[in-house]
């Protein structure tokens, strides 16, 4: 098992979900790949795996200091697996294609944060590539795993909730995420916030209703991180769908700091049915917790539902959550497809709860259509 990308993703989610499957014997060695020795040994250093973790670590790479970054290293570590492993893809939007499809030209398993690529024809050729080594790419759409998100596709595909019409979804990221490598990465000529968050809540919207978008706008603002590169910190995107309903999406990097709470979250779908309205309304930011700590001193409203770590009695303790049952159900495919074969991808694609590119590339179109919109003032692109 590699992990190439050692940012907040990996931290916060993709390695202790790993962690634990590792204690449970479900995968063997962990290791982790970045561009430098201080990203890596930072990860291994975090106080958190001795509580969680008693004893497991994961293999370093690059092992020792090096004077430069090594930007191509993951390519040397990917040859030296054996086949049929799992790559863990979490780096930059724009670096997702190489890293991926090296990993398939090496004969292993994809998992890749979300987005998968940034154009259509991208994931058309990674979906290909993988059917003709009969490999999973599975695209780590967390949310879905979210279990209000599958009670409401559950509710929807059965006709409970009628036929979405009008909805409005946001996700705004704390402050401090300015700060952070995404500082580096998500500049106006690379991402924005709708590419990189927004995206959840088109694929909900069709993992939920299997509607399909048809063309989007994204109204883009143009802002400063501390390093003075520019990026599209504030967006405003229009969705239409194939049976003509519109969803409004806000995100940004800039939910305040002191804020209680991860980030301000959710998503309210208008549906009709053939005498009544309709109503999906989903609250995400937090689930009805209010804590006030003395130490240090702050109000929060966490969400247990994302990614939490509980004492169950054994030892460390245990991660919880729709991004940890995200990646676990991920793992459990790529066992599965070793074990069976082609068929299960097949069912896999069918199924349609893990996103893969046969199953979800309509993301990739929205995309690169909000790409086309952003950069032209938020013209409207057909999909």
């Amino acid at each position: 098992m590699l992990i190439v990308g050692g940012g907040m993703i990996v931290f916060a989610q993709i390695l202790p979900s790993l962690f634990h499957l590792q204690r449970l014997s479900r995968i063997g060695e962990i290791s982790v790949c970045a561009t430098s020795y201080e990203t890596v040994r930072r990860l291994a250093d975090e106080p958190a795996w001795a509580r969680a973790f008693p004893g497991q670590s994961f293999r370093l790479y690059p092992a020792d200091p090096a004077p430069d970054p090594q930007p191509t290293l993951y390519r040397e570590i990917i040859a030296s697996l054996p086949p049929r492993q799992i790559v863990v893809v979490a780096v930059p939007d724009q670096l997702h294609y190489e890293v991926i499809l090296e990993a398939l030209r090496h004969q292993q398993h994809v998992c890749a944060v979300k987005p998968l690529v940034l154009k259509h024809s991208q994931a058309e050729e990674i979906a290909r590539e993988a059917r003709s080594r009969g490999l999973l790419v599975a695209v780590e759409y967390h949310k879905r795993f979210d279990d209000r998100s599958l009670m409401a596709r559950r509710g929807y595909r059965e006709g409970h909730f009628g036929e979405f019409r009008l909805g409005s979804a946001c996700l705004l990221e704390k402050w401090y995420y300015r700060a952070s490598n995404f500082q580096n990465w998500m500049t106006a000529e690379n991402s924005d916030a709708f590419t990189y968050i927004g995206c959840h809540y088109v694929d909900l919207v069709h993992f939920i209703t299997g509607l399909l978008p048809v063309s989007v706008s994204v109204y883009g603002i143009l802002d400063r991180f501390p390093n003075y590169n520019q990026g599209y910190l504030w967006t405003d995107a229009r969705v239409i769908w194939n049976n003509g309903a519109c969803l409004n999406v806000q995100n940004a990097l800039g939910f305040p700091d002191d804020a209680p709470g991860t980030n301000t979250q959710g998503m309210t779908l208008y549906c009709q049915g053939d005498f009544e309205g309709g109503l999906i309304s989903h609250s995400d930011q937090y689930r009805g917790l209010k804590y006030c700590y003395t130490n240090p001193v702050t109000y929060q409203e966490p969400s247990p539902d994302y990614f939490q770590y509980v004492d169950l009695g054994g030892p460390g303790l245990v991660p919880i959550g729709y991004g940890y049952r995200s990646i676990e159900a991920i793992v459990n495919a790529a066992i599965r497809v070793n074990l069976e074969g082609p068929a299960a991808l097949e069912e896999i694609d069918r199924a349609g709860i893990i996103a893969t590119p046969a199953n979800s590339s309509y993301n990739e179109r929205v995309i690169e259509a909000a790409r086309e919109s952003i950069l032209n003032g938020g013209r409207e692109v057909k999909c």
